[in-house]
């Protein structure tokens, strides 16, 4: 169900007319779907015709198995049932005549038309979706609908995504008014550049407004699940518009730790643990890790001839950065890019942690950088933490210099409102309550506080702070043997006497704990010899980090009655 509106070309709008199901569309080649010829790695040109829904909403061999096909089909069986649609009440105004009238048409999609609408009252120019009820036949696709204005409701007012008015109905239509876009899409403008690639400046330009999305979305608890070129307008045709997320029909909330199993997007951005059917908020910033890829050299990352090699490439190759133009793209891109397009999930840049990589922050404009639902979630799960991981943590964190951790030195300042070098329980307070899918009580605020707060002074600075937040998997994936020394480094915080080992007495006198240290030494002491060894204390680091719990999608979950 998507939300699409520029009146040059509409992105995102989930077309399936019968004529095109069977059509090899070219626009489908370019962005979602296997290309027909050329030797890898194919270059993005230009292509004209709109892909059918199966192929641009939805991995298409996947089809088969999503419950949506299956109500699709049972639609058709359905026979003179009165669609779900029109024995709905969604709720919304039922005005939408007397405040709107209807101009040209922008697009067409599932469930009816974009029209650019016309406000009577002050004559300004908006987007208008009218949805058809009647094609609305089981509650998956009302459900979809209110999903979809729910999610854009949550994220209007932020400047890249598509600002949404208001919501209509009356008995035969649903009607979503939102801000016009009349820029044409990305995807557009990376065609029109020479040899389609962007300038590195333009190209960190564009990202870092894709970045602050995502990073949006997922203070939301909101994953978008379909970034693709396609799916940004710009506001205008000017050069410097800026630009607006659309189309939020695949997306979807999930709370921290958990993953959605379902198999979702466009193939040549599906990230590899879409593919593994255990994908979260991550799998947004490979996408735009693609979309980078792109813009930079005109190619994409990971090309076949069929989907299925598509995905193996995704699963099992790296990006290629020796090819023209590689070599002459700056260091500082080659590395951003390789944050982003990491294969593990949880060494993968977050979105606000890109939105502070030296790149993006010279090559765009350096403003604000948004609080990261990670470093939240870090600082949630910390409070979890046995003892011994907690002191570990210090430990790994006070061998990191500040250039290791410029992202983390951003998040503490976005927290830190005052600038005084620390961070009180208020201000603790206002960033967990930025995370909306949780409701911390005070208590569980004050909780949290207190077990980051090592030296017990109710206040957190920023080594503390680094503790309870730092990204261990990254630390080890970016860069091997500077976790092997720092880890190492941590280990002899504890082991005084350079043995090799972490002893009980030694870790008595690392903690100051009292009473018996045998329940903190069972956790980490595998092979029961009583101590700690380097492997040991490294295993113990790499499971500080948050587990995942799997989440059915709405197309899995939405099957009751209306």
């Amino acid at each position: 169900m998507g939300l699409c509106f520029s009146s040059t070309k509409v992105s995102g709008s989930s077309s399936n007319n019968n004529n095109n199901n069977n059509a090899s569309s070219n626009r489908n080649r370019k962005c979602s779907a296997a290309p027909a010829a050329a030797a890898p790695p194919e270059p993005v040109t230009p292509q004209k015709k709109q892909p059918s829904q199966a192929q641009r909403r939805r991995v298409p061999e996947e089809s088969r198995k999503n419950p949506r096909a299956k109500d699709k089909a049972g639609a058709r069986r359905q026979g003179t049932r009165v669609p779900c649609g029109k024995r709905t009440d969604f709720g919304y105004e039922k005005d939408f005549e007397n405040r709107f009238s209807l101009g040209k048409l922008l697009g067409h999609g599932q469930f009816g038309y974009t029209y650019v609408g016309i406000d009577k009252k002050n004559g300004d120019r908006v987007a208008v979706k009218r949805l058809e009820k009647s094609k609305m036949v089981l509650p998956i696709a009302v459900e979809d609908v209110k999903r979809e204005v729910k999610i854009l409701k949550e994220l209007t007012g932020h400047e890249n995504v598509v600002q949404f008015f208001n919501a209509f109905e009356d008995d035969s239509y649903v009607y979503i008014v939102m801000e016009l876009c009349e820029g044409g899409e990305l995807l557009d403008r990376i065609l029109a550049k020479k040899d389609s690639r962007y300038t590195e400046k333009d190209a960190a330009v564009v990202v870092r407004q894709m970045l602050k999305v995502a990073a949006e979305c997922h203070l939301h608890g909101l994953v978008h699940r379909d970034m693709k070129p396609e799916n940004f307008l710009f506001k205008s045709t000017k050069e410097d518009s800026p630009l607006k997320a659309t189309d939020f029909g695949l997306s979807d909330f999930i709370k921290p730790g958990k993953r959605f199993q379902d198999i979702v997007g466009s193939a040549y951005y599906v990230a590899p643990e879409v593919l593994k059917r255990k994908s979260g908020p991550e799998s947004d910033v490979w996408s735009i890790g693609v979309i980078t890829y792109i813009l930079l050299c005109g190619r994409r990352p990971f090309w076949d001839k069929t989907e299925d090699g598509i995905f193996k490439e995704v699963l099992r190759n790296k990006p290629d950065f020796r090819r023209k133009p590689w070599p002459t793209i700056s260091n500082a891109a080659k590395d951003f890019m390789k944050k982003l397009l990491v294969k593990d999930p949880r060494a993968r840049y977050t979105a606000a942690q890109a939105l502070s990589h030296p790149w993006v922050r010279e090559g765009g404009e350096a403003l604000e950088i948004p609080i990261d639902i990670s470093v939240l979630n870090n600082m949630r799960q910390f409070v979890k933490y046995s003892r011994l991981k907690q002191f570990a943590l210090r430990a790994l964190a006070s061998t990191l210099n500040e250039g290791e951790l410029s992202d983390l030195k951003d998040q503490f300042d976005a927290i830190d409102v005052d600038k005084n070098g620390s961070i009180s329980l208020e201000e603790m307070r206002q960033a967990l309550a930025k995370d909306q899918p949780w409701k911390l009580k005070e208590s569980r605020v004050l909780e949290i506080l207190q077990a980051i707060d090592s030296n017990t002074d109710g206040l957190v600075d920023f080594t503390e702070f680094v503790a309870a937040t730092l990204h261990v998997h990254q630390l080890e994936e970016h860069d091997s043997d500077k976790w092997q020394q720092r880890s190492q480094a941590a280990f002899e915080k504890f082991d005084l006497d350079k043995d090799g080992y972490i002893t009980p007495d030694e870790l008595r006198m690392h903690t100051g704990l009292r009473g018996s240290i045998d329940p903190l030494l069972e956790e980490a002491d595998i092979d029961k010899d009583g101590k700690i060894s380097l492997p040991e204390f490294r295993r113990l680091l790499r499971t500080a980090s948050m587990g995942s719990r799997t989440v059915m999608s709405p197309s899995h979950r939405h099957h009751r009655k209306i």
